[in-house]
């Protein structure tokens, strides 16, 4: 319904801009060449009275909008009727006057479809036979009276073929995309699952008393994981931005604490890149989207880690005119100047001989820079072979400074805080309920694991559901009846594998959070604790 409202204002709109070059044209005539003023006045006349009409008409349609098939057929009649008195007054001065009805043909057929277009034509030729009865001058030329009818005829059929053609396209267009999302949707949480399973078995491994060869092969699946993770997030970003999914939604943070967390999230693979990251001290706040914000810095950071290993790697903070910018600079061989523009191109990979064990398809800086047009952030890039690459995402507004408190991964650097901690595991993936189980007693969770939605429990500190558990019930729906049963808001946690915005709204106003898989063990410890540092009823 607005996609017609808007339609039919758009053409009421372009009527009144046709009007007003249509009464310039004849006002011309009357006044700058040598013509009989006593012939041209009634036009100029009638076509003022023309555009009154059609000003009311399209007040009208602001006013009542919406689908009305006969107002639509009562404004091709009203630029007909002006169009024909301004033909039959003018004679062969006024001809141009026909190029109008080639637009009110047109253009009710582009924007309306098929059916109005069919409409339109009929009215242009029973108004062009009458403009040929009424016209002496048209009357003595029968063959341009032929040629317009043609015309008339021909360029609407024409029209009409390329609708059809349009929207055949467009219907196929619009399967095979809700098609791929079907397909990319359901791949996402198929290949969320093992992943998610497979971060924590390794996380329970590394807290194993290890022997040196066996951390090796830890690190090395770790590793590995990290680029499957990291490859299946830059695919997935990058779908949710071509379906125009991605929304900022800002709140107001300290710099200096996200960078220090990011630094440490990817301590583990800098390490393996041989890359000591140092984060400059920040006093600054800004107001960003903070998931997003990540996204972009952790994508330049993977790029500084791949092909700048063994070097230093400082991340700071500066003032510049435009509020705040974040600086990733790295130590390694540098960008081309051939290339650097290139490389925040989709799939672009500046290749070379020793790049062979690299991982990665050349989307982390197109992706950093489709988000930061979502946040008017310029990112710019300096780089000089040999000396090294310095990213810098401008344009952050700096905040007056809020308090503050530790931040969560702070607050777990001691050990045995979830110690005791009663966990009802709700999981209907096998695999990811043994390793979840696993890790959590390994952290000192008591962990009373279900597979199904039939879950009960006696008592717990908090609850951990998958979202999907089958065709009878959902985690959302899980939570909620054993909070009924126990009688209190146990504190709850949902990991999905569906597209967390959506679970978002599922759970919206009944106090669930939400981690979307795969989850870093680290990430999954920190929301426990913030669980229960916020329950409403005291742990027993």
């Amino acid at each position: 319904m607005v996609m017609d409202k808007n339609n039919e204002l758009d053409q009421a709109n372009l009527r009144l801009i046709v009007g007003s070059c249509a009464f310039a044209y004849v006002a011309m005539l009357v006044f700058l060449l040598d013509r009989s003023a006593a012939l041209y006045v009634p036009v100029v006349v009638y076509i003022f009275v023309f555009l009154l009409v059609s000003v009311l008409l399209r007040q009208a349609i602001a006013r009542w909008p919406g689908h009305y098939p006969w107002r639509r057929v009562l404004g091709m009649v009203h630029d007909y009727t002006g169009t024909c008195f301004g033909l039959v007054v003018g004679g062969e001065a006024a001809l141009p006057l026909y190029a109008v009805m080639v637009w009110v043909n047109l253009g009710n057929g582009m924007r309306f479809g098929s059916r109005y277009l069919a409409i339109a034509t009929g009215l242009a030729l029973v108004a062009l036979i009458v403009v040929y009865r009424l016209t002496p001058y048209w009357q003595a030329n029968p063959f341009l009276v032929l040629m317009l009818l043609t015309t008339s005829t021909v360029i609407p059929v024409y029209a009409h073929l390329l609708l059809e053609r349009t929207r055949r396209a467009s219907e196929q267009a619009a399967a095979a995309n809700r098609e791929k999302s079907r397909f990319l949707a359901q791949a996402s949480h198929d290949l969320r699952q093992p992943i998610h399973s497979i971060s924590l078995f390794t996380a329970c491994l590394r807290e194993a008393r290890l022997g040196e060869e066996e951390r090796r092969l830890v690190d090395s699946i770790d590793r590995s994981l990290l680029n499957v993770s990291q490859l299946f997030r830059s695919i997935l970003d990058l779908y949710t931005l071509d379906n125009g999914r991605v929304q900022p939604r800002y709140e107001t943070f300290a710099l200096g604490d996200f960078l220090e967390a990011l630094a440490r999230e990817h301590a583990e693979a800098a390490r393996w890149a041989g890359v000591e990251i140092r984060v400059r001290p920040c006093p600054y706040w800004t107001r960003a989207d903070r998931g997003i914000l990540t996204t972009m810095v952790q994508n330049v950071l993977s790029n500084s880690l791949k092909y700048a290993s063994g070097r230093p790697l400082l991340i700071g903070v500066r003032r510049c005119r435009d509020g705040l910018a974040i600086m990733i600079c790295d130590q390694g061989r540098g960008i081309e100047p051939a290339h650097q523009t290139l490389v925040f191109e989709e799939f672009y990979r500046v290749r070379q001989v020793r790049d062979k064990d690299v991982e990665g398809v050349g989307l982390g800086l197109s992706i950093v820079r489709r988000l930061a047009r979502l946040m008017n952030v310029q990112v710019h890039l300096r780089s000089r072979p040999g000396h090294g690459t310095t990213v810098s995402l401008k344009g952050l507004p700096q905040i007056t400074p809020h308090p503050t408190r530790a931040a969560p991964e702070q607050e777990l650097a001691a050990a045995g805080l979830l110690n005791g901690l009663r966990v009802c595991l709700i999981e209907d993936d096998q695999n990811v309920l043994r390793a979840t189980s696993a890790l959590l007693q390994r952290w000192g969770c008591e962990v009373d694991g279900h597979s199904s939605a039939a879950a009960s429990n006696e008592d717990c500190d908090v609850i951990v559901a998958d979202y999907d558990l089958g065709q009878d019930a959902t985690g959302v729906d899980c939570i909620e009846r054993l909070r009924s049963e126990r009688g209190w808001a146990v504190p709850a946690l949902i990991m999905t594998g569906h597209d967390p915005d959506r679970i978002q709204v599922a759970v919206q106003g009944r106090g669930i959070a939400v981690l979307s898989k795969p989850v870093r063990p680290a990430e999954l410890r920190a929301m426990l604790r913030t669980l229960c540092d916020n329950a409403t009823s005291p742990r027993y």
